[in-house]
């Protein structure tokens, strides 16, 4: 299984060529931490942005943190807000990716470097 962060989604969301070509290269499903899609509709200006969102995102699975793993990442944030800025949402996303025992699929990684035991991987090249 695949776990995307929002960076990958938002280039699938504007049809950024490397990431449309990577995704459908992959056989894995797709799995989007709740709280990304949470991010991309936050983002939405319109109706036609919100529906748009919701076809993409009805195409993969919506995980969750059980309970257990959000007090990890309620100890991870505590740990490291302060001393690295890490973002309530990033501890949450990490934590996830961590639970799942899945690299979380970002361009990102400089947010989640702080959070011990979290795997990340970028998909594809990324123009500079």
């Amino acid at each position: 299984m695949l776990l995307l962060d929002t960076d990958i989604l938002v280039d699938v969301l504007r049809r950024h060529p490397p990431a449309i070509a990577w995704l459908d290269s992959r056989a894995e499903p797709v799995a989007v931490p709740g709280y990304v899609a949470m991010e991309l509709f936050q983002g939405c200006r319109n109706r036609n942005e919100q529906q748009r969102v919701r076809r993409v995102l009805n195409d993969f699975t919506i995980a969750w943190l059980a309970p257990d793993a959000c007090d990890q990442a309620l100890s991870v944030f505590a740990d490291a807000a302060l001393s690295h800025n890490l973002g309530i949402l990033d501890a949450l996303i990490g934590q996830l990716a961590i639970s799942l025992n899945l690299p979380l699929h970002t361009f990102n990684e400089k947010h989640y470097a702080v959070i011990p035991n979290l795997k990340t991987a970028q998909p594809y090249a990324r123009e500079p």
